[in-house]
């Protein structure tokens, strides 16, 4: 016994002699503790929603599976109501061995995606946080303080509701009228402009601690092509992309911007072929993102359920090949557990060096730690209320609404409308198919001014004999009023018109009924009838617009 116990005694003294590891940060004390295992989880931002999903439900007991055996880096959380989102997010935190790094599509500000319920078929709105008008009608403003301001109340309520990531704004200088992916979500045509309000953006947001993220690196502007769909094919010269597509995001990463997002597509001026995205290219996120452009902070790839990229490769290969090209973080793998075991496999046989993934690791626990996480990973609900969708934030989307009207045509001075209570009016509403709110605000604003206003509702699937129905109606009426909710929102593949709709607004000119076309979306439209006499841009269907 003597002799054991000054065996054990020797053997500690030995190991208190060794040299320990000294850990300058929290961040660093966390990566050495973690398994291979538990690093390639890091790297995982699965979607979920912000739905009520109380325990025991199918939601919840799938998403707790996903913290607790997959070690899951963090999550992007898409639509619900805020307080259900702050609820849902401090159970997800509780519930993991590490701090979540939490993610959302902001891109009008927090009520892109988290406007709260509308009760149907009342409809009642039962309130959310604030949206504001999409990124190209701040352009139409032309004011940075506008943008800042957005950047600020983005990332106010986002942190508000326990979201570190905004994945905002979005950097894509919109060069092609006909994309059908991008453009009423850009700040405009302009490299300058969008370099110039895309960088106050992103100093707003920062200043309300949030991590602004560029997309969609490195340009998603000029494509006729959905990458949800296709692969886009992005065929312009280096010195074009220069000059154009590289100018906002070299902004802001001059300014500090704390991630940028890839998009996936391909441009062979870089890649040298046809067929690699950029998400998968290391030409383009670690020979020209990170060593020409000088950005080191988070690399997140675009959903890798994308067609772009799910239907070329493998779910394990996919998330390989965009470590291997310089990711950090692999959004919405269609597979999770699939992308950490080809991770997991890659570093095993060598193919993926441990220090490569060790870098990416290490660049997210410092994200988490920066922003507070590892000191409280919660958010106060009771705070909720306080900070989200309040009068202050609302005043500054309605002052963007405001500002960015535009008329572009007003033959024989129709606007502004006279509010003749006893005129007769025809509002006529087109929306995509599952847009049912569209309309509803401004109608009811219409409905104030001119009581004996009649409506009618068109989409892409409604027959022509109720495009000729509206059309004798408006013959009996003094006034008509189109507006058209031509947006990306479904990711139809166009952003324009059915014929059927041209041609109703081309009869409308051809028999010189009085008419004013309003726009709550793709701005070009113009070009489908020419002939229309008022002609507005109001640039998006938010509620302030």
């Amino acid at each position: 016994m003597g002799e054991e116990r000054a065996d054990s005694l020797r053997e500690a003294d030995s190991l208190a002699a060794q040299p320990q590891p000294v850990f300058t940060s929290w961040a660093d004390s966390v990566l050495a503790s973690l398994s291979l295992e538990e690093k390639a989880g890091q790297l995982l931002m699965p979607w979920i929603l912000g739905d009520f999903s109380p325990e025991g439900s199918s939601s919840h007991e799938e998403t707790l599976e996903m913290v607790e055996n997959l070690g899951l880096g963090g999550f992007i959380v898409s639509v619900g109501s805020p307080t259900e989102v702050a609820v849902k997010l401090n159970r997800l935190q509780a519930d993991s061995k590490l701090p979540l790094l939490v993610a959302a599509d902001l891109e009008r500000a927090a009520g892109f995606r988290f406007r709260g319920i509308v009760y149907l078929p009342g409809p009642i709105a039962l309130g959310g946080a604030t949206e504001f008008p999409s990124l190209m009608a701040v352009g139409a403003t032309g004011d940075e303080r506008l943008a800042r301001t957005m950047g600020e109340v983005t990332g106010f309520e986002a942190r508000a509701l326990g979201v570190h990531v905004p994945f905002a704004p979005v950097l894509d200088v919109n060069n092609n009228p006909d994309n059908p992916i991008i453009n009423i979500r850009s700040f405009g045509e302009d490299p300058n402009d969008v370099a110039r309000l895309g960088s106050a953006f992103v100093m707003g947001l920062q200043d309300a601690d949030g991590i602004a993220t560029g997309k969609h690196f490195p340009g998603h502007g000029d494509t006729d092509t959905d990458s949800h769909l296709d692969l886009p094919i992005i065929d312009v010269t280096r010195e074009r992309m220069d000059s154009v597509e590289l100018v906002p995001f070299q902004a802001v990463i001059d300014a500090g911007i704390g991630g940028i997002m890839t998009a996936h597509l391909s441009i062979p001026a870089i890649t040298e072929d046809r067929n690699t995205p950029a998400t998968l290219s290391p030409s383009v996120l670690t020979g020209l993102l990170k060593e020409e452009m000088g950005f080191d902070g988070l690399i997140f790839t675009d959903a890798m359920d994308m067609y772009a990229i799910d239907r070329r490769h493998s779910r394990e290969e996919a998330a390989v090949r965009a470590l291997e090209a310089g990711a950090d973080v692999l959004l919405m793998p269609p597979d999770p557990e699939a992308a950490r075991d080809g991770i997991v496999a890659a570093v095993e046989e060598g193919r993926l060096p441990t220090e490569r993934l060790d870098r990416s690791v290490l660049k997210i626990l410092q994200a988490k730690e920066s922003l507070g996480l590892d000191r409280n990973r919660q958010v106060s609900i009771e705070d909720v209320a306080k900070k989200v969708g309040i009068q202050k934030h609302q005043d500054a989307a309605q002052e963007v609404a405001d500002r960015s009207v535009t008329l572009l045509k007003n033959e024989g001075g129709l606007l502004p409308l006279l509010g003749t209570r006893s005129a007769r009016v025809l509002s006529v509403t087109y929306r995509g198919t599952t847009d049912l709110l569209a309309g509803r605000v401004f109608n009811a604003g219409l409905r104030a001014r001119y009581p004996r206003l009649a409506t009618g509702v068109l989409n892409r699937d409604t027959p022509g004999d109720i495009h000729q129905g509206l059309l004798a109606r408006a013959r009996r009426s003094d006034l008509v009023v189109v507006s058209l909710f031509v947006t990306i929102v479904s990711y139809s593949g166009t952003v324009a018109l059915p014929e059927e709709m041209s041609g109703f607004i081309q009869a409308l000119a051809q028999e010189k009924i009085p008419h004013v076309v309003i726009s709550f979306g793709n701005p070009y439209l113009l070009k489908e009838f020419p002939d229309v006499r008022s002609y507005m841009l109001a640039w998006s269907g938010a509620g302030v617009s």
